[in-house]
């Protein structure tokens, strides 16, 4: 999943390279966790833009790079006029709050999604297959989502609503054009059909659960 893709900072795999300071990264790594969504609004939303047209992405969706960038550029250029162009031309409030202001709601916005986002894919009881071949996979997309990715909270009706169903991460995966809405049902649906074909479906009872898992997950890649 590539909205959990780390960089060089933190080590989300056994097969990603060890550096010496990753084994402080079960520390540092949440506060890099609160970066997430500024890193994407300032520059990895044009990296993705950029990968998607060297994969030929793009042109698969029927669009073209010159389009997409334009789009993307203009609402840029829309997000930062308004949330801080505006208030600094229209208010009385000095810059520092506003500008604090814009930071802080990223910070916690980004800790907030990293804390959903990374106890689904990055856990002990996921598997890290490497491709077969450049860009293939050896297990089908259904298994493999399966294999690499986990539910948690099922039973947390508010979580579920807070998060948008992202806690539901293997039926989000499965099914991205259904409504999250929904998820609740498919998840029995899912975990038994995994168990009639033998394959994992992971699921932890509880949230708390999931982040101590991701939690020690980092520790040990920190590690070994």
């Amino acid at each position: 999943d590539e909205d959990i893709d780390p960089g060089a900072l933190l080590r989300f795999s056994p097969h990603a390279p060890k550096k010496s300071f990753h084994r402080f990264q079960h520390i540092y790594g949440w506060f890099l966790y609160s970066l997430m969504t500024i890193m994407w609004v300032v520059n990895k939303d044009y990296k993705q833009m950029i990968g998607y047209q060297k994969r030929g992405l793009i042109e698969k969706q029927g669009t073209t790079f010159g389009k997409e960038m334009t789009i993307l550029i203009v609402s840029k250029i829309f997000y930062f006029s308004y949330v801080l162009v505006l208030p600094l031309l229209v208010t009385d409030i000095h810059w520092s709050i506003i500008v604090g202001g814009f930071v802080w709601a990223h910070l916690i916005a980004g800790l907030i999604l990293a804390a959903i986002f990374q106890p689904a894919h990055v856990l002990p009881e996921n598997t890290y297959p490497l491709p077969v071949d450049p860009g293939v996979i050896e297990d089908s997309f259904m298994i493999h989502q399966l294999r690499t990715t986990a539910d948690f909270a099922h039973r947390n009706r508010l979580l579920s609503w807070y998060v948008g169903g992202l806690n539901y991460q293997v039926e989000h995966h499965l099914f991205p054009n259904i409504c999250h809405v929904h998820y609740r049902k498919l998840a029995p649906i899912v975990a038994e059909t995994a168990r009639e074909f033998n394959v994992p479906y992971h699921s932890f009872e509880t949230f708390r659960g999931a982040l101590k898992a991701h939690h020690k997950m980092l520790f040990q890649l920190g590690r070994t």
